[in-house]
């Protein structure tokens, strides 16, 4: 006599004997309280690093709120009495409200200029063979290592030539015009492994250079730009020796990064305003990373794919 359980068995195949299928009794004795056992050893690793790599801006802010006397009083992170007027008088009466505006206006001209110079010149790079490319891509890692230091003076030079020294302009041309090698090779490393398929295409239509770079190949690295923007704001918003260098003849151009050194004095430093002001310098660089945060690690990978 033949059973419902028998045909269902004849209609159905055997799960047990199939590896690709993955089962309850196919898993290992004890997997998932061992699988569980090693995310609880990571966290316990992680969570202490992730605390100590935390603690100075935690601690920051937290002296941001506490009296000039009492901001070295320990190593505690809720003091008995918050003074939130440190922000204010840090905004208003050290003028910080004028020289965020600054930086903003540096940093995203800055991030402009570089996106659009340097994923040209990726594009090219990673897209065009030319005698020598090998030779420009190896002198173009060794700059990676050239300090920051070396080059000051003849941007310095010719800013002032230009007449553009104690201007903002000037600054963001300084900022902007360097090399910039990591955005480069990370526009070339992408734009390298994309298929020559959809080049071909394109040309084949009638598509010219810029149509095929503007309309095809940017929007598809947009990890990348994604990483370069953070890449590039990061640096722009927290640099500090172009901006001092330039605008020494001219303090309200000051950036955010040359404004918090301004709070120490010869004399006396005030240091719960200097908190204050580092508090909001570092705001709408975490505000960025949070929003292009997704886009970071895929940028990374992508254009080092090979």
């Amino acid at each position: 006599m033949t059973t419902t359980r028998d045909v269902w068995a004849r209609s159905s195949p055997d799960t047990r004997s199939d590896p690709s299928t993955k089962r309850w009794w196919h898993m290992p004795r004890g997997g998932v309280s061992r699988g569980r056992g090693q995310r609880l050893l990571t966290y316990a690793i992680l969570t202490p690093i992730a605390l100590v790599w935390i603690y100075p801006f935690l601690w920051m802010m937290s002296a941001s709120v506490r009296p000039n006397g009492k901001v070295f009083a320990g190593l505690g992170l809720f003091p008995t009495k918050w003074f939130w007027n440190n922000y204010t008088e840090a905004w208003v009466d050290a003028e910080i409200g004028r020289y965020f505006i600054n930086t903003v206006i540096v940093s995203v001209s800055g991030v402009a200029i570089v996106v659009f110079t340097t994923a040209t010149m990726g594009y090219a790079l990673g897209r065009y063979a030319f005698p020598g490319r090998k030779i420009l891509f190896a002198a173009l890692a060794a700059l990676v290592f050239l300090p920051q230091g070396y080059t000051i003076i003849p941007i310095f030079d010719l800013i002032t030539k230009l007449n553009l020294d104690g201007t903002l302009f000037g600054i963001i041309l300084a900022e902007s015009g360097q090399a910039h090698i990591i955005q480069l090779l990370l526009y070339a490393g992408y734009f390298r492994q994309l298929p020559k398929e959809l080049e071909e295409s394109a040309t084949i239509d009638g598509a010219g250079f810029f149509t095929v770079f503007f309309r095809i190949f940017l929007p598809l690295a947009k990890p990348v730009t994604a990483t370069v923007i953070i890449l590039q704001f990061i640096a722009s918003w927290n640099d500090f020796l172009l901006p001092l260098v330039l605008t020494l003849s001219q303090p309200e151009l000051r950036t955010l990064a040359v404004a918090v050194y301004s709070f120490q004095g010869e004399n006396f430093t005030n240091y719960a305003q200097m908190n204050a002001a580092s508090t909001i310098s570092l705001l709408p660089v975490i505000v960025v990373f949070l929003l292009l945060q997704r886009y970071f690690v895929e940028g990374i990978a992508g254009a080092v794919k090979q």
